[in-house]
């Protein structure tokens, strides 16, 4: 799922003629263009989507809904390394697994265990 979050800019600087911002998103930081709100100062509170910094917000409703998506645990999802989270899922979905315990995905099957 890939979300619009709120941070909030703590650096900004020009790279490549585009201007850039390191953003906190409730302790992770991630660079972030602000081509879209150029008069985006330190400080500020900001949506960002896929990269690109698209409006400013409020620090109250900013700071709300960081706290709320940390509660539905979604900032864990949306920040996790994907590959890492992958896996995870991978073996908690991996049937061979699920139904005869963890040790069962490195056995071979035994018919009889299905009766």
């Amino acid at each position: 799922m890939c979300l619009a979050v709120p941070g909030k800019v703590l650096s900004l600087e020009e790279r490549d003629g585009t201007l850039m911002s390191v953003v906190d998103f409730g302790g992770v930081h991630k660079d972030v263009c602000l081509q879209y709100i150029p008069d985006a100062a330190i400080g500020d509170y900001v949506v960002v989507h896929v990269g690109f910094a698209i409006q400013r917000l409020d620090e109250k409703s900013a700071l709300e809904t960081l706290a709320e998506f940390e509660h539905l645990g979604v900032l864990k999802e949306e920040f996790a390394d994907g590959f890492a989270l992958a896996a995870a899922q991978a073996g908690e979905e991996n049937p061979e697994t699920r139904q005869r315990g963890p040790e069962a995905a490195t056995r071979p099957r035994d018919p009889e265990e299905e009766l």
